[in-house]
């Protein structure tokens, strides 16, 4: 099929695409500039299975709507299809390039693409590429079909917008009322029904940081209007093929864009850098210092963009689930620095231990310590840093009553009977003894001994391999290896 003119001297590269690992690689030809991902997504929607080149299939879709265009009335739809094409600005969804009707035919505009760094953003070339998928997909079928936004995190990142902020939000609320008010008054057709009820649907900010993107969008507005009622026209999608062709590189409605890809630095980083006046030096040495380049939205910002969003267009990808607000943490209750309280000197199986305890004012437990004089470093330190622990929690408001159900009756050794406090008479470990000491004390709760002794050592068991009891004949015996 003969090129059409717009694509002469385009420079294309060729190279083998395999989306099926059991099918023999395609080749297939797309414009230098445009990167692999776009290839594999061309050998996706081009029909058959030889080798393929962007210009000629666009062509074989285009030319069949191009001659019913012109049959009604359309005249150069053909140069806008293409010219949509070629700037990476929209194209059908899969159904048109397969040559398969589908059930609702759509249209995918990327809204990166309409951004140049030197110009802005274009809103004339927005609005006209709003009426050219419109007139495609109404010249396709007179149902429902959808003209649906993409990109919207790289065209903000362009911008040099904030997705978190307030102006982002303006600028997608009005981009989404453009698309709709466009969008339905092209689906409407010539003959309107200037009486019929119109539903109502919110309109544009009054501001915008584009300029001249609020008025259009309220012109946009104001055309929808008088439209009536017709079928569900505009979206934003999950992404897919046709996304992946134009060089989408964030789909839906998803504030997070990838830094870096397979070629180093995205498209979207690159426009963002450009935006904020830094170099690419510039952010490594930030990034290297452990300063922040990228933005980083957090699910709450997700959901503020969809709700500025939603009332607008007919469908989303679903509301982000957002985190309950964190509960205030409680304040530390600071202990007075002259304060009541007791040490209690106790012998647990032999071994000596020292509780001391802090107090309130008002008698309330507010710190412990715990002192192991005669055991080993490690245990001391682990009884030490235990009491630390407790003690921090008792004062943010952590109840006694949680380290007694938590930790008495927990075994192991030093454990056996208790000397010299007469609240507990045997432990199955220091921690068992402490609470249930500190449970008589501040709770007048008494906490019975476990049910079930802690084990003793044996004292026929030998202590070390030849550590062996006195008093017994024992034979050993050799076994060669």
């Amino acid at each position: 099929m003969k090129t059409d003119r717009n694509w002469h001297g385009v420079r294309l590269r060729q190279l083998a695409v395999g989306i099926d690992p059991d099918a023999p690689p395609r080749l297939v030809k797309i414009p230098s500039a445009w990167d692999d991902q776009s290839a594999a997504a061309l050998c996706a929607l081009a029909p058959g299975h030889g080798p393929v080149g962007l210009p000629a299939v666009a062509q074989g879709w285009i030319k069949p709507l191009a001659a019913r265009a012109r049959a009604v009335g359309i005249d150069g739809l053909a140069d806008r299809l293409h010219t949509l094409l070629l700037l990476r600005r929209g194209a059908p969804s899969p159904g048109l390039w397969h040559g398969t009707p589908e059930a609702v035919p759509g249209f995918v505009l990327n809204l990166a693409a309409f951004h140049d760094a030197v110009t802005g953003f274009d809103v004339a070339g927005f609005a006209v590429a709003i009426d050219t998928a419109a007139q495609t997909l109404r010249l396709l079928t007179p149902g429902a079909c959808t003209v649906a936004m993409a990109d919207l995190a790289g065209l903000l990142a362009a911008l040099g917008l904030d997705y978190a902020g307030k102006p982002a939000r303006e600028v997608a609320a009005c981009l989404a009322v453009m698309l709709r008010g466009r969008a339905d008054a092209a689906l409407a057709g010539a003959q309107r029904d200037l009486l019929a009820a119109t539903p109502a649907w919110p309109g544009a900010p009054a501001h915008c940081a584009v300029p001249g993107l609020a008025a259009a969008a309220a012109a946009a507005h104001a055309m929808a209007m008088t439209c009536g009622t017709g079928p569900a026209s505009t979206a934003i999608l999950p992404p897919g093929p046709t996304d992946a062709l134009l060089g989408v590189e964030t789909g839906g409605i998803a504030p997070a864009f990838a830094p870096v890809g397979a070629a180093g630095l995205t498209r979207t980083a690159r426009a963002w850098l450009s935006a904020r006046g830094m170099s690419v030096e510039t952010a490594l040495a930030a990034a290297l210092a452990g300063e922040p380049v990228f933005p980083a939205a957090r699910a709450d910002d997700h959901a503020a963009m969809h709700d500025a969003v939603a009332p607008i267009l007919h469908a989303m990808p679903a509301r982000p689930a957002t985190l309950p607000p964190a509960a205030k943490p409680i304040p530390r209750e600071e202990l007075p620095a002259r304060r009541r309280g007791y040490t209690q000197k106790a012998a647990i199986g032999g071994h000596r231990v020292f509780l001391r305890t802090g107090e309130y004012a008002d008698g309330r437990l507010g710190e412990i310590g715990i002192a192991l004089p005669r055991e080993s470093a490690s245990a001391r330190g682990l009884a030490e840093s235990l009491a630390t622990a407790v003690s921090i929690g008792l004062q943010h408001g952590v109840p006694l009553d949680s380290y007694v159900d938590a930790s008495a009756h927990q075994r192991f050794a030093p454990s056996g009977p208790v000397e010299g406090d007469p609240a507990v008479d045997h432990a199955a470990s220091v921690p068992d003894y402490v609470f249930r000491s500190l449970a008589a004390s501040y709770l007048g709760r008494i906490v019975p001994a476990s049910a079930e002794p802690a084990p003793a050592a044996s004292a026929e068991a030998p202590l070390l391999p030849l550590d062996l009891p006195r008093g017994r004949r024992t034979a050993l015996r050799l076994v060669a290896g």
